[in-house]
This record gives structure tokens, sequence and C-alpha cells, in this order.
């Protein structure tokens, strides 16, 4: 679930949040620094670390 900015931003890069856990006492957010919902990096970065795997013996 994605935080509004207006209720709150990564405090060191100014990203968005997006809540990834949460129990009775605490929540766990990841942070966007980018901005680009994860559409952009996080595809091109998923692929370097499958053909990292690929290519270890």
């Amino acid at each position: 679930m994605r935080v509004d900015p207006k209720d709150g931003v990564c405090r060191s890069c100014k990203g968005e949040l997006e809540i990834i856990d949460a129990d009775d006492a605490t929540m766990t957010v990841e942070t966007d620094a980018f901005g680009d919902g994860c559409v952009i990096y996080y595809v091109g970065f998923m692929a370097q670390q499958m053909e990292a795997a690929n290519d270890e013996p």
C-alpha cells in the first residue's frame, strides 16, 4: 500500500513509501527513491541478477 506523500516520505531521500508489512505495533516500509514506481530500474536490476546467477558455475 502506497503512502500519500503528504502523510510521509523517506526521511533520507524524500522518496515515496510503500507499506510492505505490519503488525499490532509496527509498520515496515520500503522506499521508491526514484519516484518511478519501480517500473524503470526494478526490471533491469532483476534481469542483471538473473544473468549473474546463470553465469555462476
